[in-house]
């Protein structure tokens, strides 16, 4: 079998050991040439940087790629546009800008993110927002924003922060990744999802709330044949450190698709967190087999929160076939049975590996998936009862504050913390080769996310956004960010209109499908009502005929 090179023989160090072979090399000759003492020079300053860049904690670049990773910054330094061609590419698909990069790295690093010379962002364009200040601020004690999850039937509700880390898993992120966020969350007080990966050691290890997200192939909860084991869920969600419990039905990256995990990356850890066997491949399949209709569903959530000792329990999914929503809604209503919470993911959330088609053509947006789960909620009357999450490319308080207008109760963010953490986006999260240590197995590359550094930056970015939604809801006159509503937010139509997203996204009349099938067209409500409300049924994910 071949040797993998970057397994074994870290290629990266060679030019940190030419330094080293030069300094030897140039010491051995200086009696020979004199010409060698300005070599010996060279080559000692640049071996006195490679100890430095291994042994310093703060930037994993340089511990993986030690003399050579300086190379990154003097292309920042220089020009930015060097950086903008090298960096991330001549072109201006990149997955998130230079502005929110540099805004997250000030936040972790909890140094000034302000910028000089206005707005860097063209307010005539349409898509432009904005939200209008008050000539009355108010003046709020804390930032600590948090918001109740438990409906009627919870016994253990759960205060959140509005704020949280995103699903992602064990075996998708390194260990040290998995430590330095759930340290964090804990040094800061707000939740870490697990990913379907499950509840890995290294979640476990500083006691940070979890949020247990349970995928179709039932990770951690599993018999071997893939079906759900209650005995197992049950000794994992009555584990003190998790507070809820999040039914995985679809992922905004690739909704519908599933997912395998090949068994030559399935290490003994990886299988011992999913409950699966070392070195055989790991399957999600595209759908769960625990239920297959929309009251079979809400039948599993009452047995995943008896089980757990009455812990919220919710699902979270990219909106897909609107009668399917239509459906589950229509089978809480018939039941009795409501989730404590929904997490509504936009098609434009990301993964580490997804067909391209998957990433940008399949799924509802965060804009439109979300409206439509709150309207439909506020139409049944169910919306106070039940909390609803987002995620999906969330990065700033200023996202947070369009999705709270939407009709959010709290915001959840993967890559803006995987960002806190060192990732720079290169890219390469499914080969293994993360130059950061953040999404790879490989012991040593992932050594050099050093924990309790990485973990005060997961903090410190949580922290000031927070701080600066707190400064946005001051400047908006209102008291808490739940209070952020749809007319409070403006979007440019083109260069000469501009109107409130109220007008552009209608909210539903509170218990409007409960009196009627057929949606009146003056209302201005989005079509999908009129269209597939009275097709969805509780008892099948399928659509009536017309």
């Amino acid at each position: 079998m071949a040797i993998s090179p970057n397994k074994y023989l870290p290629i990266r160090y060679i030019p940190f050991g030419l330094c080293i072979l030069g300094a030897i090399a140039s010491f051995a000759a200086i009696e020979l040439h004199e010409q060698s003492f300005r070599f010996l020079l060279l080559f000692g300053f640049l071996t006195l940087v490679g100890i430095y860049d291994v042994l310093q904690t703060k930037i994993a670049i340089l511990r993986n790629y030690p003399v050579i990773g300086h190379l990154r910054f003097m292309l920042e330094f220089i020009r930015p546009e060097i950086r903008q061609y090298f960096i991330e590419g001549d072109n201006d698909e990149t997955p998130f800008s230079k502005e929110q990069r540099t805004l997250v790295y000030s936040r972790a690093k909890a140094v000034p993110d302000e910028i000089p010379f206005g707005t860097t962002l063209d307010v005539m364009a349409p898509g432009y927002q904005w939200i209008n200040q008050s000539l009355a601020p108010t003046r709020l004690l804390s930032h600590n924003f948090r918001v109740e999850i438990g409906g009627k039937d919870c016994k253990q509700k759960y205060s959140a922060s509005i704020f949280n880390i995103s699903a992602m898993s064990f075996g998708s992120l390194s260990a040290n990744a998995v430590m330095a966020l759930n340290l964090g969350a804990k040094k800061g007080g707000f939740a870490h999802d697990t990913g379907e990966g499950s509840i890995s050691k290294y979640h476990r290890i500083h006691g940070g709330d979890l949020i247990w997200e349970i995928g179709s192939g039932y990770f951690g909860c599993r018999h071997p044949d893939g079906r759900f084991n209650a005995d197992k869920y049950t000794e994992n969600a009555l584990d003190p450190q998790v507070k809820m419990i999040e039914i995985k039905l679809s992922q905004g990256a690739k909704p519908g698709h599933g997912g395998i995990l090949p068994g030559s990356k399935v290490t003994a850890e990886i299988a011992a967190a999913r409950g699966v066997k070392e070195g055989e491949a790991c399957i999600s399949p595209a759908s769960h087999s625990a239920f297959s209709t929309p009251l079979e569903l809400m039948h599993f959530i009452k047995k995943l929160r008896d089980l757990s000792g009455g812990k919220p329990v919710g699902f979270k999914f990219c909106v897909g076939h609107p009668w399917e929503w239509f459906g589950i809604v229509k089978a809480m209503l018939e039941t009795g049975i409501y989730p404590d919470f929904i997490v509504v993911d936009g098609s434009e959330g990301g993964t580490g590996a997804s067909p391209v088609e998957f990433t940008n053509h399949v799924g509802t947006p965060l804009q439109e998936g979300l409206r439509l789960v709150h309207n439909t909620l506020v139409g049944v009357n169910l919306r106070d009862q039940i909390k609803i999450g987002c995620a999906g490319k969330i990065i700033s308080a200023f996202d947070m504050a369009v999705a709270f207008a939407l009709g959010a109760d709290w915001c959840n963010s993967a890559r803006g913390f995987m960002f806190s953490i060192g990732c720079i986006q290169a890219q390469v999260c499914n080969t293994g080769n993360c130059p950061t240590g953040v999404t790879t197995q490989n012991p040593l590359r992932q050594k050099a996310l050093v924990v309790p550094n990485k973990a005060e930056r997961v903090f410190n970015f949580h922290n000031e956004t927070l701080k600066t939604l707190k400064a946005l809801v001051e400047a908006a006159g209102l008291h808490h960010p739940g209070e952020i509503d749809a007319p409070h937010i403006i979007r440019r139509i083109n260069k000469h209109e501009v109107r409130l997203l109220s007008f552009l996204l209608p909210e539903m009349p509170a218990g409007l499908l409960l009196t009627s099938e057929h949606i009146d067209p003056s209302l201005n409500l989005p079509r999908v009502f009129e269209l597939y409300w009275h097709r969805s049924q509780a008892q099948s994910f399928s659509a009536l005929k017309s």
